[in-house]
Order: structure tokens, then C-alpha cells, then sequence
């Protein structure tokens, strides 16, 4: 044997009551568990430690930051030891050249603008490729419907023409084929806002026949939210594609106390044979690049098509208006209240002096975006713990950081969403026990990715395990401090290999590209 862990207390990733036993690793898979009297080339000791299938990151945009840090402790040092990435409709690949700048610019808020990297890909596969020369942790990754948009339309407002949107399936196709998990898309982020619900129903058919999910960004989750949801129900029922709801939230004073709406609303897909599943963040607040707050007809042109109507003052003035007065549909449809928005990042170091600070009114904001050419990011501090508590109670939710990981200040999710599920919602309030946590983190997640060898504590399953102290287990992070470590997560493997060994991270590069399963089991 490769590894003996002794004595651990193991939360299997099924939600059943854990139990003590060994466990014994060979060749990056769970070779046994139970007494084991034989010795490994090396032990760990578990006593007084859970051991757990290591944590899967439904809602990840680490796309470019796995490639830049090979240290990545945001995530590896949490337990995280998969993470999917290409959401919100916008990522790298499929592109072209062009399809490659504007997006380079459009996310440069999430991400950086890559200028550091040496982009070498353009096809989903390339990417995984890319990935494959090893990095911190796994990744899977969705083809991003916005990203296709841009590729296949522009960033025109108007529906595809029939060669379009049949360039657009195609795209989508080939990227199921060379391994994404399936479709995302950011329907309050341009260009993939302006699809019609035809256009979405049409891609999502094509992720339904490859065995992929939808992970639709809805198009509010303020005034409309509900409204919002109903939708992606709807379609994904309409094309027979699996659905899984990002950073599913109710936020605004408008949805104070309103999960249970949407829980009703899920639980009746559900009854109805609906393959459907969740992800959220254990934080109220949520996070976003500054731009993404502008009305969508702003967006339309690209990048620098934004930046020109900022400079305009008429133009810039309906903006204003639409934030302000009507409510952006970008701020999900209610008048934006700048005392919520905080500035987490700038792109320029010279304007670092606004990270902290709340805005205060729309000429700050402005001068920001022209300024820092569209790279601030933003915390809106609109969100409800009770709606928090409420939604990741249901059967279907997992765990996603949705962590932009760019900033001075950015979001305390980014580094502290996992150990602050188990620090905090487990052992000091007790939402959820610490087996039905862990399935949330593990199980279930990986489940849903149709993942047949990983997400459980079982015999011939891949070693990708964390070790942690359920009494001491809790996210350092906080929004003064949000890059601190967590704590109480001594070790942390993939393949069996350590990652993180006695609460340090080690040089190993375990990670690589996880590819669709063509025929692996349904979720359930």
C-alpha cells in the first residue's frame, strides 16, 4: 500500500451516519477500509479527525488563476480538490482571436486580463489540455454559451440568424466532445443576455444528447428573480437537459424571507421528473465586476463600445437613469443603491485607494470604469441569511464559492466557503449535520458532473480526500481579511498524492483536466 490513514472518523460523501475505520490508498485509489494491519509507505494518523471525499467547487472562476498560482491555497488549502470553471456564460475557450481580446477585457474584473499568460489555446480541448501539465487542483469546465455568442453573432443585441445559431450548436457540441461537462450561460451579462429563450432551448438540446447540464446565471435574482427562475425551469424541461441553478440566491429587500417560493418552485420540477440540482455560497453578500451593473443595450458592441457611451455624457446620463431611476436589468432590475456596492478591486494599482470604500453615486462610478477600463470589481451587500439558511437546507444543493479571486479585497468566499459551511453552519448553528454537509461538498457534486469514481470514501474510488478537525475547522477569511487561510484542514489529497500536508501546502501539482463521462450513472 502507497498510504494508510488510521483511526479517522469517515463522512463517506452519502449523508449516511459516519463510522471509524482505516483507509488504504494504492496507486491514487481507495484500496480497502476497515482494520488494516498492514503499513503503507507512509501513514497519516486520523484520530479525532473526518475524513472526507475532498470538496468539489460547483461555481469556481479560477480559469486563468490555476494556471498563474500553482500554489492556489485559495482553494487547495480549504479541501477543495475539483473546481469547475467556464461559468457565468464567459470564459476562454472556444474562441478565436478576436472572440479571445473582447473577452479578455469583459472579464478582466474576474480574472485579470491575462497579459501575465501566454493564452496558447482556442478550443475547449486546448484548454484541457493546458491544464493537463498539472495544476494545484482538478478542473472541469463548461462550455460558456456567452463566450460562443460572441463567436458565432458579436455583441449585437438581436436574435442569430438559422447559420448562427447553427454555428453556435456546433461550437457547443464540439466542446461537449472534447470533454466539457456542459453549458453555462450569464443572462445578465452580455452578449450571452441578448438569446432568446428559442436560442437557449436549442444549445441546451444539444447539451442533452452529449449527457451534459445547463448551469444558467438567470437573468434576475432581484425584482424578477422567481420570474427568472421559472424560465430556466421551463427551457430545460422544453430541450430535456439537465439543469443546475448558479449561486441560486434571492437577493434585494424585494426577496426578504422569499426562499421558500423559489424551494416550492424547485420542488415541483423535481416531482416532476426535472433532473435538476443547486449551487450556493454560505455569505450574503454577492460579488461582480462594477461594469456588469450597466443596462444591457450598454454592452452592446464589445468593450470598447462600453467605454465610448461612458465618455459620452448624454449617453451616460441614460445609464445613470437606468440604473438609478428604472433599474439596470444588469442590477437585476432594482435601482441600484450605492451605499450596497463596495469596491473589492481595480485592475491599476494607482486606483487601489478605492478598494474598501462604498460608492458614492454614479460619477464615481463612471470615472472608475473609464478609468480602470472596465476592470473594478464590486461586493453588493444585498443579501438575506435567512434566505442563505433556507436554501442550502434542500436536497438538491451543493456547494459553489462563485470566488473571483482578483482584488485587494476580494469576497472572504473566494477562501473561506468550505471550512465556513463546516465551522460555521455545522458546528456553531447547526443547519446542516456534518455528514449531510459533506454530501453537499462531495457526493452530490459529483454526481451531478456523472463522475463515476469520485465524490465517496469507497473501495476503487479515486484518493481525492480531506482530512479535518470538526471542532476547529473554520474559515480565517472574513471581509476585512479575506485572503486568510482556513483552519483545521491538516491534509488534503489528490490521487492520493498530498497537497497540503499538516496544514502547509506542499509543491505536489496533482490536478489536472476532468473530462465528461459519456456513460457514467444518472444522478439521483
Amino acid at each position: 500500500m502507497d498510504l494508510v490513514i488510521r483511526g479517522a472518523r469517515i463522512a463517506d460523501g452519502t449523508g449516511r451516519p459516519s463510522y471509524t475505520a482505516d483507509v488504504a490508498v494504492h496507486e491514487g485509489r481507495i484500496a480497502q477500509i476497515g482494520r488494516i494491519r498492514s503499513g503503507g509507505r507512509w501513514t497519516l494518523d486520523g484520530d479525532g479527525l473526518v475524513l472526507a471525499p475532498g470538496f468539489v467547487d460547483m461555481h469556481a472562476h479560477s480559469d486563468l488563476a490555476l494556471l498563474r498560482d500553482p500554489d492556489h491555497s485559495a482553494k487547495a488549502a480549504q479541501g477543495v480538490t475539483l473546481e469547475v470553471l467556464g461559468q457565468d456564460g464567459l470564459s476562454y475557450a472556444p474562441v478565436d482571436d478576436r472572440t479571445l481580446a473582447e473577452v479578455r477585457t469583459a472579464v478582466a474584473g474576474w480574472n485579470g486580463d491575462g497579459s501575465d499568460l501566454d493564452l496558447d489555446w482556442r478550443t475547449v480541448g486546448e484548454y484541457l489540455d493546458r491544464l493537463d501539465r498539472g495544476v494545484a487542483v482538478n478542473a472541469a469546465y463548461l462550455v460558456p454559451q456567452g463566450t460562443v455568442r460572441a463567436y458565432a453573432v458579436g455583441w449585437s443585441d438581436r436574435p442569430a440568424t438559422p447559420a448562427e445559431l447553427d454555428r453556435m450548436r456546433a461550437l457547443v457540441a464540439q466542446g461537449l466532445q472534447e470533454g466539457a461537462v456542459g453549458l453555462s450561460s450569464g443572462l445578465t451579462y452580455a452578449p450571452g443576455m441578448y438569446a432568446s429563450g428559442s436560442e437557449l432551448a436549442a444549445l441546451c438540446e444539444v447539451v442533452a444528447r452529449y449527457g451534459g447540464y445547463w448551469c444558467p446565471h438567470h437573468r434576475s435574482y432581484g425584482k424578477g428573480a422567481l420570474a427568472a427562475y421559472a424560465e430556466t425551469v421551463e427551457l430545460a424541461r422544453r430541450a430535456g437537459c439537465a439543469l443546475h441553478l448558479a449561486h441560486a440566491t434571492m437577493n434585494f429587500a424585494e426577496n426578504a424571507g422569499r426562499a421558500d417560493a423559489l424551494l416550492r418552485l424547485l420542488d415541483g420540477a423535481l416531482a416532476d421528473g426535472l433532473d435538476l440540482t443547486l449551487d450556493t455560497y454560505p455569505y450574503t453578500a454577492g460579488c461582480t465586476s462594477l461594469v456588469a451593473l450597466l443596462p444591457g443595450w450598454a454592452h452592446e458592441g464589445g468593450p470598447r463600445a462600453v467605454l465610448a457611451r461612458l465618455r459620452d455624457g448624454a449617453t451616460a446620463e441614460r445609464i445613470r437613469h437606468a440604473l438609478e431611476v428604472t433599474g439596470s436589468d444588469g442590477c437585476h432590475g432594482v435601482p441600484v443603491d450605492w451605499s450596497t456596492v463596495e469596491i473589492s478591486g481595480t485592475g491599476d494599482p494607482a486606483l487601489s485607494g478605492y478598494v474598501g470604500r462604498r460608492l458614492d453615486g454614479w460619477e464615481t462610478a463612471r470615472r472608475l470604469l473609464v478609468e480602470d477600463r472596465l476592470a473594478p470589481t464590486v461586493l453588493q451587500h444585498v443579501g438575506h441569511e435567512e434566505n442563505v439558511r433556507a436554501i442550502m437546507r434542500h436536497r438538491v444543493h451543493t456547494g459553489g464559492s462563485d470566488g473571483i479571486l482578483r482584488g485587494a479585497k476580494p469576497h472572504p468566499r473566494a477562501y473561506g466557503t468550505f471550512p465556513h459551511y463546516l465551522g460555521h453552519y455545522v458546528r456553531e448553528v447547526g443547519v446542516l449535520s456534518l455528514e449531510e454537509c459533506v454530501a453537499h461538498l462531495s457526493g452530490r457534486p459529483a454526481a451531478r458532473l456523472r463522475l463515476p469514481d469520485r465524490g465517496l470514501v469507497a473501495p476503487g474510488y479515486r484518493a481525492d480526500l480531506v482530512l479535518f478537525d470538526p471542532e476547529t475547522v473554520a474559515a480565517g477569511a472574513t471581509y476585512e481579511e479575506p485572503r486568510r487561510l482556513p483552519t483545521g484542514i491538516p491534509h488534503v489529497l489528490i490521487d492520493g498524492r498530498p497537497v497540503v500536508r499538516d496544514g502547509v501546502r506542499t509543491p505536489v501539482l496533482a490536478g489536472r483536466s476532468v473530462r465528461r463521462t459519456p456513460h457514467a450513472p444518472t444522478v439521483r
